[in-house]
């Protein structure tokens, strides 16, 4: 992602007093500016967090979109809270990593859904059910109503709707396919756009320095190897969380 950024700040613009110069940052920049995909970053202080001191600088870059997008749909928007059950519909991918664990974390009961090759690593990472979703119905194997859904696959949301317990919500990142609400049911349907927050961040960042949550980064780059990378993308062949590394002196 083009505007995950971590590193060590190299100097200061006038009235900046949150950080000073050396400091370990990481930050998830606007999308609307220049990104990250270069040695030097000008980023406001404001969206810059401590980075956590027990990974490699590097891969801190790794956790900010996925982290946040993770946490806000659960707690933002789903208002998670102990014993609840939820459901991650896409929990193999890297926001459904932080999703599992976050959830398993406030002591919610997490089913997730996950293919062959990832279902080992989300048990790991807390889920109390896992459903291979290349051999079963998910709807079939949801058995009880859950209060939350958090779609990050590309599934219709009104197809997991109807595991929704009246009063609970489908939190949905697929936004190309909006989420429905149920008014009569009073089940509500949220389109997640992930947003910036340097508060969540330091909160994710210093649940990472203490172990609570884990961080995979499935390959590092060299910045100069950046075409490359976007064309693997676009052929959809990346293994997972990538670092880009800038060149060092």
């Amino acid at each position: 992602m083009p505007f995950l950024v971590s590193g060590t700040v190299d100097a200061l613009g006038a009235g900046v007093d949150d950080v000073a110069v050396g400091d370990r940052v990481v930050g998830f920049l606007p999308m609307t500016g220049t990104g990250a995909a270069a040695e030097y970053v000008i980023a406001s202080a404001e969206i810059l967090t401590g980075a956590p001191g027990n990974i490699p600088l590097a891969d801190a870059a790794a956790f900010p979109l996925v982290a946040l997008t993770a946490w806000q749909a659960l707690f933002d928007h789903g208002k998670l809270t102990a014993g609840q059950r939820v459901l991650i519909n896409g929990a193999g991918g890297a926001v459904g990593g932080y999703a599992v664990q976050l959830a398993r974390e406030v002591r919610a009961h997490v089913i997730a859904t996950a293919g062959p090759r990832s279902a080992e690593r989300v048990r790991a990472a807390g889920a109390d059910e896992v459903i291979d979703h290349t051999t079963t119905d998910v709807t079939a194997a949801v058995t009880e109503p859950v209060d939350l859904v958090v779609n990050l696959a590309p599934v219709a949301p009104e197809q997991l709707g109807t595991l929704i317990r009246d009063g609970g919500t489908l939190v949905n990142t697929a936004v190309w396919m909006p989420a429905p609400s149920d008014e009569e049911r009073g089940v509500r349907g949220i389109d997640l756009f992930v947003r910036s927050d340097a508060d969540q961040l330091a909160d994710l960042a210093a649940r990472i320095s203490t172990g609570e949550l884990r961080v995979d980064v499935a390959q590092r780059v060299a910045l100069a190897d950046l075409p490359a990378l976007h064309a693997r993308a676009g052929a959809g062949e990346l293994p997972g969380k990538t670092v880009v590394l800038a060149p060092t002196a």
